[in-house]
């Protein structure tokens, strides 16, 4: 009788905490249009807490919030903030977020393959490791943002603010980097093969032993960027200005393909390629898409509190 009354008086309390974690979710939420359906079950003490949100909820206030291991599933947060917010491995894939405040939040190995966050704040955030891939990052402000080791392999970071943000070992084949401005930001070791960087502001960026195979150069300012054992093979540097840029070698000239107007440093000289396949460039961020509208919800959403962890 002993053992059964502690064990219900462990349960009683396992519930209490569940609930006043789910009460701050939904305090936080603080709109009547996010759907979310709450159910509780006494599980292993081990386990993860388990978050699902859905539905619809513009400018939800969500600072500061434990969102650990969250998953948004096909959600509209447009506009939410999430300033300082932990959703260290949560799933943000496919939802839209467009609009919303992420600085300083921990992202760590989150998932936010084609999600659209245009126009998003990252600055400051913590995206070591996450899985970007596919992503509308237009427009999205990542000063100082940590992305080491992320994949936004074909992310569409079109006008993306990168200054002085990590990007060193992250895979980014593919990926439009057109118009950003980013200085002094670290592509070291990167990937980012067959990439538009056209127009970009890439002064005093480290490259150094990137990949840039078959990415375009062209129109962007690289005073100041390190290519040092980069590598460049067929590289677009047709009318790209890099007398100011550093470590280049003619062996890595010879392999990219140049013309007439490209500016190099010292006495390199270009090679004019046959047949390069030139890299759509776009002139300016294009307007930011409507918001589409959020797909019908299942009909039970479920938001699960196995353990609150404290």
């Amino acid at each position: 009788m002993k053992k059964l009354a502690v064990s219900l008086t462990r349960r009683l309390s396992a519930a209490g905490l569940a609930l006043g974690a789910a009460t701050a979710v939904l305090g936080a939420a603080g709109s009547a249009s996010a759907e979310i359906t709450l159910q509780f079950g006494f599980q292993d003490r081990d386990v993860a807490r388990m978050v699902s949100l859905g539905g619809s909820c513009n400018r939800c206030e969500l600072s500061g919030r434990d969102l650990t291991g969250a998953v948004f599933t096909g959600a509209a947060f447009t506009n939410a903030t999430l300033v300082g917010a932990n959703l260290r491995g949560a799933e943000l894939q496919g939802s839209n977020f467009a609009g919303s405040d992420f600085s300083r939040a921990d992202l760590t190995g989150a998932e936010m393959t084609g999600a659209n966050f245009t126009g998003a704040n990252f600055s400051g955030a913590d995206m070591s490791g996450a899985e970007v891939s596919g992503a509308t990052l237009v427009r999205v402000r990542m000063a100082g943002t940590d992305l080491s080791g992320a994949e936004l392999n074909g992310a569409n970071m079109n006008g993306a603010v990168l200054t002085g943000a990590d990007l060193s070992s992250t895979e980014m084949n593919a990926t439009t980097l057109a118009n950003v401005s980013a200085r002094s930001a670290n592509f070291s070791s990167a990937e980012i093969a067959m990439s538009n960087l056209s127009n970009g502001d890439f002064r005093n960026v480290s490259f150094r032993d990137a990949t840039l195979n078959g990415a375009r150069l062209t129109g962007g300012n690289f005073a100041g960027a390190d290519f040092r054992d980069a590598e460049m093979n067929r590289v677009d540097i047709r009318g790209a200005d890099l007398s100011g840029a550093r470590g280049l070698t003619q062996e890595q000239i010879q392999r990219a393909c140049g013309d007439a107007s490209t500016r190099l440093p010292g006495n390199l000289t270009p090679r004019v390629c046959r047949g390069v396949v030139g890299v759509r460039v776009t002139p300016r961020p294009p307007a930011a898409p409507n918001p589409p509208a959020p797909p019908a919800p299942p009909r039970v959403r479920n938001l699960v509190v196995a353990n609150s962890g404290r």
